[in-house]
């Protein structure tokens, strides 16, 4: 058996959606691998000692340690506790999820180097932040995509009579979630049955200001709140168009589960969004911030029956590659460990 420790924000409470080592952990440890986790604190500052001493505690024991790797002020965590693993000479791999982890690398070159330069591999969910790293240097950048376990996904025929629009995500500025609700309103103009669902954890306050935004235009919006994964995914039967509405992103898992579930996406052209949709191809792309734009491309899958079963049936042909059987064979390589 071999030995894993995955650094992470395990957290399980109402503000958080589900993170990289909730979901990747559980399938490694489907693989016969032992994972330990690090760690599930609420607080940061805890939680970046239980990191460390989980670290130091296992060091003898672990084969490798992975680090999920943010932008933000998690960034630090990685830089930490990837020196720490240097000091007790223990192999790690930063998995790079920061959508904006670019800005790290300009504005913090030597931080950066720090971390990723004396990794065994960094490994990256996105061909866009590879070729940004590729592109900054690192040229030790393995692709292994966000996974799903294609079963999971029932592919669903719908009904297209009106816009009934799946919004699933953290309720945070960087996500945008008020443009959703600037799309509904200009789409009840042309349909006043028009509906939208927004399915996520309240991480910053924003959804209170979205929740106020929805009544001042009088619009009837539903707000599920977090939702278990299983909970969203029959929820999501009763919907036609998912929309992602970020300003910063990297893969997001989110829309390749939509993308699975026969679900056509429109969303905003950021990020790796466009290294994983092909604009009208098996997705729609248009600008951040937009809702005029998004609003014409959610009326034209609704009016276009030609156009919506191409996107929908090439997202699922591209998604069903992102199956873990199939990736799980990449990260064994990445890895250089054994399954049981």
């Amino acid at each position: 058996m071999e030995n894993v420790l995955y650094i992470g924000n395990n957290l399980n409470n109402k503000v958080s959606n589900l993170s990289g080592i909730q979901t990747l952990g559980s399938l490694f440890e489907s693989e016969g691998f032992c994972v330990y986790y690090a760690s599930s604190k609420s607080n940061k500052l805890l939680r970046l000692l239980d990191m460390a001493w989980t670290c130091i505690k296992l060091s003898r024991k672990i084969d490798i340690v992975l680090i999920d790797t943010y932008s933000t002020q998690n960034f630090y965590y990685a830089l930490l506790i990837s020196q720490l693993c240097r000091i007790l000479n223990v192999n790690y791999i930063p998995i790079l999820h920061g959508g904006n982890l670019a800005s790290r690398l300009k504005n913090n070159p030597y931080l950066s180097r720090l971390i990723f330069k004396n990794a065994k591999r960094n490994v990256s969910p996105s061909m866009f932040l590879k070729q940004i790293f590729e592109d900054a240097g690192y040229n030790d950048i393995t692709h292994i995509p966000n996974t799903i376990k294609i079963d999971d996904y029932n592919f669903a025929t719908r009904v297209y009579e009106a816009p009934k629009l799946l919004w699933v995500r953290s309720f945070s500025k960087i996500y945008n979630p008020e443009l959703a609700i600037h799309v509904l309103h200009k789409l009840s103009e042309s349909y006043p049955n028009a509906s939208l669902c927004m399915v996520g954890p309240d991480a910053d306050g924003s959804q209170k200001s979205v929740e106020s935004l929805a009544m001042k235009l009088n619009l009837k919006v539903k707000f599920t709140g977090k939702l278990e994964k299983k909970e969203w995914i029959d929820l999501s039967k009763d919907y036609n168009v998912f929309i992602n509405t970020t300003n910063f992103d990297n893969m997001p898992v989110s829309v390749i589960e939509a993308m699975a579930l026969g679900l056509p996406v429109v969303s905003t052209n950021v990020g790796g969004l466009p290294y994983l949709i092909d604009n009208d191809v098996d997705g729609i792309l248009v600008a951040p911030n937009e809702p005029e734009q998004m609003t014409t491309a959610i009326i034209s899958v609704i009016n276009n029956f030609e156009k919506r079963e191409k996107l929908i049936k090439s997202a699922r042909n591209k998604v069903e590659k992102f199956d873990w059987k199939q990736v799980k064979q990449v990260w064994f390589k990445a890895l250089d460990l054994n399954s049981c």
